[in-house]
């Protein structure tokens, strides 16, 4: 028997109180075993919507989640939110806690041992590319970057196989962003993750994720490898958004000709 799709989003609806329109409106998505998958789209299309009613932090008014072929609904809302992992951009560490105790809080919820949980502290932190020395520092003690390696490692605690991502890497600057979203798919293919990542940013996602969601208005418009998605004719809406990364490394390519041919 096949095992069943880790996230099995089936004809999800959501409209907002006072809304004019559905925030998400009859979305299906499969996102199978190991792979990493990208929401994309402009603001307002629903990414964040639908990625918070995978874990319930927004409950659909129509339409079902299933996480290993299970209703998500079907488990304690906080019980199933322990057992999947959940980045966003702006961290959400607690100010009041160190490094260390941050990371530990949901093992801590879940009763580990002790010692279960200072080996775990330890093993994440390394495993995220932190010096040891920074465990018992407050994180404002952090940088940007390191505030956000902290993020992930809490995320990681538990050892979840669904990891939840929304604008993970959006408020850091550039080489740091690059140089996170790269670790994170190093770690995602080690431990053997599945994730789903909202980003505004279409380069992030042609280069780091397996397969892309395109959603505009609430509604689905796509749902392919990034290379398919760029190369085959797609509805305009779609063309339009991933012709983007072409067009960025052809003006750096025209800048970089231009400036070779004034030395020349």
């Amino acid at each position: 028997m096949a095992a069943p799709i880790p996230i099995a989003i089936d004809g999800l609806s959501k409209t907002y109180p006072g809304a004019a329109a559905p925030a998400v409106d009859g979305v299906s998505l499969d996102v199978g075993a190991g792979a990493l998958t990208a929401l994309v789209g402009g603001s307002g299309s629903g990414k964040t919507t639908l990625l918070k009613c995978v874990n319930r932090l927004v409950r659909p008014d129509r339409g079902q989640v299933l996480i290993d072929g299970r209703p998500n609904d079907a488990t304690d809302p906080a019980a199933l939110r322990r057992g999947i992992g959940y980045v966003f951009q702006h961290i959400g560490l607690f100010p009041h806690l160190t490094v260390a105790e941050n990371i530990a809080a949901v093992p801590r919820l879940l009763g580990w041992p002790k010692d279960e949980i200072a080996a775990r502290v330890g093993e994440l932190l390394d495993l995220v590319g932190l010096p040891d020395a920074l465990a018992e520092r407050a994180p404002a003690a952090l940088s940007g970057g390191q505030q956000q390696r902290v993020g992930l490692a809490r995320a990681l605690a538990a050892r979840p196989r669904v990891m939840l991502m929304d604008e993970p890497f959006g408020a850091l600057d550039p080489i740091t962003r690059d140089e996170l979203g790269r670790a994170y798919r190093r770690l995602h293919d080690q431990l053997g993750l599945t994730t789903v990542m909202v980003t505004h940013d279409v380069q992030e996602a042609v280069l780091l994720a397996d397969r892309i969601a395109v959603m505009a208005e609430g509604r689905l418009l796509a749902h392919d490898t990034p290379h398919a998605l760029m190369t085959r004719p797609q509805a305009p809406a779609v063309a339009a958004l991933m012709e983007t990364p072409r067009r960025q490394a052809e003006r750096v390519q025209a800048l970089l000709r231009a400036e070779d041919g004034g030395h020349g």
